[in-house]
């Protein structure tokens, strides 16, 4: 078979479905209200944005995205901010809730029957190739690297992996691999990962992000909903059934990953706890962070609010309006108070004399007067009452906040309502 050019637009000819209905259990309260794609991220978007602007910039305009789990606020993200993409120029955008499709009692069993239940909405739109997609990782990637080298190795799946380290592999699937990344094993999930044999302590784990052609992967989801021993999901069924059947292939995350100029080493997150959604978020601040936002090729599409600019107000001895090493939206108001090393998304307002520092503070917060925040994450609309002191007390604070062994404070509403109760 002719290998076929990076300049051929396979994408043009592609759906990517977008799997973003998990609650991500593991950030906590801070999925109470939301799932864990629409969970907010950088500044002023949401991890879902990564995902799609992905699929976007790669040239994918094809795009559904399966929801389940308190999906409003994500339908409401995607309403606002992916309207864009129009029928009359081939493109599409369906968002695809949980709506019993298949029987009245069944939800969206696993990721397979996610898209098994929408089976009859992909083959309308008839396209050769289809890419799954996680929907709650941050990264940069050209998909149509990845689908080139899917049609040159005449896989039945190729499946994206990345080098991830021994401990945090065992929340992923993990795959051997042999000559040419064909897949030789493939452990979902595994509490014991095995490790490379040529890298100790380190696995090669799956992003979850799959490509098959359109048709085998209408066979594969058949098969597998005939199967009563099956758990529809696609790393512990269908991409082992391949493994053992087929032709699975790994494609390694360091032949497609979008780097900016000063971004040396590949990026993928998976900020699925809160100490992993902190150090992500902090990390922006950084002087040259290691993911580049600023990078206008590849470009990280979102709903932008419209809001005025951030303002910095009062230039006194101890009330200063100041930011230093830190990201501040449109909207945020600092008057006479201190920010180092801090997110300030959307129109959060902190207040004279208040000092906060390693703070992920998400939009519309208000930070009273005197307050001390460091090493916080502080969920969307939260008042912070005057003079609170969070971050140098670990037993006051984990008495009142949910507080991870790192010492990082997630605070919430509900948790400041306690305390006043």
């Amino acid at each position: 078979m002719a290998k076929v050019s990076y300049s051929t637009p396979i994408a043009r000819s592609t759906m990517a479905y977008v799997l973003a209905g998990g609650r991500g259990a593991r950030l906590m309260e801070l999925t109470d209200r939301r799932a864990k794609p629409a969970v907010y991220f950088g500044g002023k978007s949401r991890i879902i944005d990564f995902t799609l602007s992905n699929a976007l910039n790669s040239g994918i305009r094809r795009i559904a995205v399966a929801t389940q789990y308190k999906a409003h606020s994500l339908i409401r993200h995607m309403q606002r901010g992916w309207n864009f993409l129009r029928p009359e120029r081939n493109e599409s955008f369906d968002i695809l809730p949980a709506s019993q499709r298949v029987s009245e009692h069944e939800w969206y069993r696993g990721t397979a029957d996610a898209v098994f239940q929408n089976i009859d909405i992909i083959d309308g739109y008839d396209p050769e190739y289809i890419m799954i997609l996680a929907g709650d990782h941050v990264y940069k990637m050209d998909y149509e690297r990845m689908l080139v080298e899917h049609v040159n190795s005449e896989a039945d799946v190729t499946v994206a992996c990345v080098e991830t380290p021994i401990e945090y592999a065992s929340g992923l699937g993990v795959m051997h691999v042999g000559e040419h990344d064909r897949i030789l094993a493939f452990f979902e999930k595994p509490a014991l990962p095995p490790e490379m044999p040529d890298k100790p302590g380190w696995a090669l784990a799956s992003m979850g992000i799959y490509v098959f052609k359109r048709t085998l992967l209408n066979e594969q989801l058949r098969r597998d909903a005939a199967d009563p021993l099956s758990t529809r999901d696609f790393g512990r069924d269908i991409i082992p059934y391949l493994v053992k059947h087929g032709k699975a292939v790994a494609h390694r995350f360091t032949a497609s990953c979008v780097r900016g100029k000063d971004e040396a080493d590949v990026y993928w997150r998976d900020v699925g706890t809160i100490d992993a959604y902190f150090d992500a978020n902090i990390d922006l601040t950084d002087v040259v962070p290691q993911l580049d936002l600023f990078d206008r090729n590849w470009p990280i599409w979102s709903y932008s609010e419209i809001t005025p600019p951030a303002k910095f107000v009062f230039d006194e001895h101890d009330r200063r309006g100041e930011a230093v090493s830190s990201l501040v939206s449109g909207g945020c108001i600092v008057s006479g108070a201190t920010v180092r090393r801090s997110l300030l998304f959307t129109s959060a307002h902190v207040h004279s004399y208040a000092r906060v520092e390693n703070a992920v503070i998400l939009p519309e917060t208000d930070i009273g007067r005197h307050a001390r925040l460091r090493n916080v994450v502080i969920d969307h609309g939260v008042r912070i009452p005057p003079g609170l002191v969070v971050g140098e007390d670990p037993v006051e604070d984990a008495a009142r906040f949910r507080r991870t062994e790192r010492g990082i404070c997630l605070i919430t509403q509900p948790m400041l309502d306690r305390l006043g109760a």
